[in-house]
């Protein structure tokens, strides 16, 4: 239709150019004529491919499906849907988690290993993932949104309020608040996923590798070229969890929630044969064909796996059925994802803050610089991955996995020999550690939309997303005694900057 109105206007302005006369009016009335005729066709073949929600959704609101503005492209339902969840979601129920991760060495110096801030950052997260999703779907989303964004705020005060000089246990506590409050808030969100389609996942995966990139970019701002003292940044960051709260109750659309919420239970928005006679748009599958897409076609349901009606089974026996289908998520997803996360998470904490070099062969001014720069560049890369699952599919998760596996002996062994140049070749090493890790990641949920049964989808997302806090929890361990180890053996063959770091 775009091409169409701007033929028709060259075509105008040449004959005026020649002629000197308006264009005849019977050229305009065939031109309007076309133009009507294409634009119900695009109308009625948007309407039966959005579904019943987008259909019902543009009713509602009384105007045409999509949103146009004078700078952009018009926007599908889907694609203001993908925004919705990359913004309020998957952005800003992670940020906070990276901006810790980027403070660790602020928060406890070198004496501390920077593995004790990653054990407090992830294992309340590791044990809200493990057990909730066996009850959690009995609390509102409402609610859980509500809770999570107070515990995520009360959590960076703590952290912010506490002085240098004071217990870092004092900080931990804070730290761990904020880690309870980003596992619940996971773990919903992965969960509020299969309510709204194949977009939103895509969505979900780019806005939590926003998240990195956004969270340590904005420490790395703040601390090193603006100059903010550590207190003030983490006080501007306890405000964030307010946008979670606008994009939730104000911004992504209701409609499916109320629904399941007046059923009493969770079930199919529409039925089986409802959901095969609509065609799924093609233009808003992410991919090139179709059938490789993110996510299986299907509509926006939630899972029957979690039902609460009481004239089903009961609840030990429901229990039961969802660890037997944990158990076979275990080789295919939940390991190449566990893996994953223990190799980076070790350079991350473990190695990365022992990867040091004189200051005057690199761009910093402080010893304390290396260590917020590798992981902005870890999470530029996360983002970059994250953010391509609508054009790559990763599907040999081990193969990445052994990748990551070789990254961590490669840094490793540069930290105790010391044989690479400089610092820049271990920022392309840690920006490709960054690619694998976040193409692992939103690859292993890819796989699940798409291969696991229909009815179990919801609960399944939910159960892998242990994987990555476990990998994290290992890691953790791991590194706090690796740091320790690293940073000796330099100081013993003459290098001893890991021991000039000062907590901020």
């Amino acid at each position: 239709m775009r091409c169409l109105t701007w033929a028709y206007e060259a075509i105008t302005r040449y004959h005026h150019y020649k002629t000197q006369e308006a264009i005849p009016k019977t050229y305009s009335s065939a031109f309007s004529e076309l133009s009507n005729k294409v634009n119900n066709d695009i109308h009625r073949k948007s309407t039966a491919s959005v579904g019943n929600y987008h259909a019902s959704h543009a009713s509602r609101d009384k105007g045409p499906p999509g949103l146009c503005l004078p700078a952009f492209r018009c926007l599908s339902p889907r694609r203001i849907l993908a925004l919705r969840f990359r913004l309020g979601k998957g952005l800003i129920n992670n940020v906070l988690y990276v901006i810790i991760l980027s403070a660790a060495q602020d928060l406890v110096g070198s004496e501390v290993p920077k593995g004790l801030v990653l054990l407090a950052n992830i294992l309340p997260s590791f044990i809200t993932k493990l057990i909730a999703p066996y009850f959690i779907h009995r609390v509102p989303y409402s609610i859980r949104i509500v809770t999570f964004a107070a515990i995520s705020s009360a959590g960076m005060f703590m952290i912010a309020f506490t002085p240098p000089e004071k217990s870092v246990g004092t900080k931990m506590v804070g730290v761990m608040l904020a880690s309870l409050a980003s596992g619940g808030g996971e773990l919903s969100f992965l969960g509020l996923t299969h309510y709204y389609g194949h977009m939103s996942l895509a969505a979900w995966g780019s806005g939590t590798g926003a998240a990195g990139l956004v969270g340590a970019g904005l420490y790395v701002l703040l601390t090193d070229w603006l100059g903010f003292s550590v207190k003030n940044s983490l006080l501007a960051s306890a405000y964030l969890p307010v946008i979670m709260l606008i994009s939730f109750f104000l911004v992504l659309p209701r409609r499916p929630l109320r629904e399941a919420a007046k059923a009493g239970e969770y079930q199919p928005l529409r039925d089986a044969d409802e959901a095969a006679a609509v065609p799924e748009p093609v233009d808003d599958i992410p991919t090139a064909n179709a059938a490789s897409s993110l996510l299986a076609p299907g509509p926006a349901v939630a899972s029957t796996a979690l039902s609460t009606n009481p004239k089903e089974e009961g609840t030990w026996s429901k229990i039961g059925a969802n660890l037997r289908r944990a158990k076979s998520l275990f080789f295919p997803y939940m390991l190449p994802l566990f893996l994953v996360y223990v190799a980076e998470y070790i350079i991350n904490q473990g190695v990365s803050p022992t990867l040091l070099f004189p200051l005057e062969s690199s761009p910093f001014t402080e010893l304390r610089d290396f260590y917020p720069m590798y992981g902005f560049l870890y999470q530029i890369g996360v983002f970059v991955s994250r953010s391509s699952i609508a054009f790559i599919r990763v599907r040999q998760l081990y193969l990445a996995s052994i990748f990551q596996v070789g990254n961590l002996v490669l840094l490793t062994l540069h930290s105790l020999f010391n044989f690479i140049p400089n610092v820049y070749v271990i920022f392309v090493i840690v920006f490709w550690e960054g690619l694998l890790g976040g193409a692992v990641y939103v690859n292993t949920f890819a796989e699940i939309m798409e291969n696991v049964l229909f009815s179990e989808r919801e609960f399944s997302l939910g159960a892998t997303s242990v994987s990555d806090s476990a990998g994290i929890c290992v890691a953790g361990f791991i590194s706090m005694a690796m740091e320790v180890w690293l940073c000796n053996y330099q100081v013993q063959h003459g290098r001893d900057w890991c021991k000039k770091i000062k907590a901020g």
